[in-house]
């Protein structure tokens, strides 16, 4: 019985990394196309003179960008952790596994996330949890990969259209909570891809939380991976549930959003949206379906070139902007418009002055 629960995890994982990359080969239009920064005809900076370094959970990093959670936990996944490692480390960028469940349930698997640790020894790596799991087990996956962080993932959406997934949830915010006090290292709590609105983010401060990340809906989308693995495709109705990484990140404008570090994810497909987040209060910006897919349609070293050139088109892009760095970005005045600017306004958000900045 254990064997074939085991079978059938690496079965799951491996069908979540083929399904999200079939998904990235055509995403629908983003919202954060209704976001349009107002830049500079004669800029104060030269590029040489942009700096990108950004803070995340109390560490430094060079760069405002990191591969996010997908993957681990079978054969398969393995050798794309292990790509992803290495295009971390040469693009010098933190990196987060997906959740380590599979391993602390069955010890033969641990080295599908322990790779990475081994290929990028001295990168930012981030250990991945649900609140399902035990605290003791949860400080095993941080020690797993010697972590400097630990996202503890919240995925109601997926795990309701998962036929083998968790029904109860009313625990979830007492074991982040747990999570908070007794973790060796810093907790961020992550959506995986459906968005959490202000107040989300004020009830996990509530609890001690200091970084979230706000992973909204544009990226993979896990109600429809656990939809097509069903063969019943009972939750079509639920396929565009949740909001998208653009509301997501007005929805943080609010007079009365909590005043903690957040991280932006889901759907970022270019510099520009990275720019866009960046503009919009995030510290840094993830992605996963989009770098994976990029691993399996060109190769690791080709991917390594991609994330290099956008580095250079970032500083650019903070050039258009009249920004030295991310602390000025963050006062650049942005024009929301479209549906964007709607939700919006319904939610209270102060758009002309969001116009009329600096």
């Amino acid at each position: 019985m254990q064997k074939n629960d085991d079978l059938l995890r690496e079965r799951r994982k491996d069908e979540h990394v083929a399904l999200g990359v079939k998904q990235n080969e055509r995403l629908a239009p983003s919202s954060l196309e209704d976001i349009q920064l107002i830049g500079t005809s004669i800029p104060r900076y030269n590029v040489k003179d942009i700096d990108l370094t950004t803070t995340i959970f109390g560490t430094n990093v060079p760069f405002p960008f990191y591969i996010n959670a997908m993957t681990g936990g079978s054969r398969h996944t393995k050798k794309i952790n292990a790509e992803l490692a290495e295009i971390a480390r040469e693009v010098a960028i933190p990196m987060a596994v997906g959740s380590q469940s599979a391993a602390l349930k069955n010890s033969s698997l641990i080295d599908t996330y322990k790779i990475v640790r081994e290929i990028n020894p001295n990168g930012v790596i981030l250990a991945n949890v649900s609140p399902e799991v035990a605290i003791s087990d949860g400080l095993r996956a941080v020690e797993m990969l010697e972590a400097n962080a630990l996202q503890v993932h919240i995925n109601p959406a997926q795990e309701l259209v998962m036929q083998e997934g968790d029904r109860a949830f009313s625990h979830w915010l007492t074991r982040i909570e747990e999570y908070v006090k007794l973790s060796p290292v810093p907790v961020v709590v992550k959506e995986v891809g459906f968005g959490m609105t202000r107040e989300t983010v004020k009830t996990l401060a509530e609890v001690g939380v200091e970084t979230v990340d706000l992973a909204g809906k544009g990226g993979t989308n896990f109600a429809q991976i656990e939809n097509d693995r069903r063969r019943d495709q009972a939750y079509d109705f639920l396929l565009d549930w949740g909001i998208s990484t653009g509301q997501a990140l007005i929805d943080m404008q609010h007079a009365d959003a909590p005043k903690i570090a957040y991280l932006a994810s889901g759907g970022i497909r270019n510099p520009l949206d990275i720019v866009k987040a960046l503009a919009l209060g995030a510290d840094s910006v993830g992605m996963a379906g989009q770098i994976i897919y990029a691993l399996k349609k060109d190769g690791t070293t080709k991917t390594i070139e991609k994330l290099e050139l956008w580095k250079e088109q970032l500083r650019g892009l903070f050039v258009l902007a009249d920004a030295k760095n991310i602390a000025e970005l963050k006062e650049t005045p942005l024009i929301i418009s479209g549906e964007l600017a709607n939700w919006g306004n319904l939610r209270g958000i102060d758009l002309i002055g969001l116009a009329n900045r600096k």
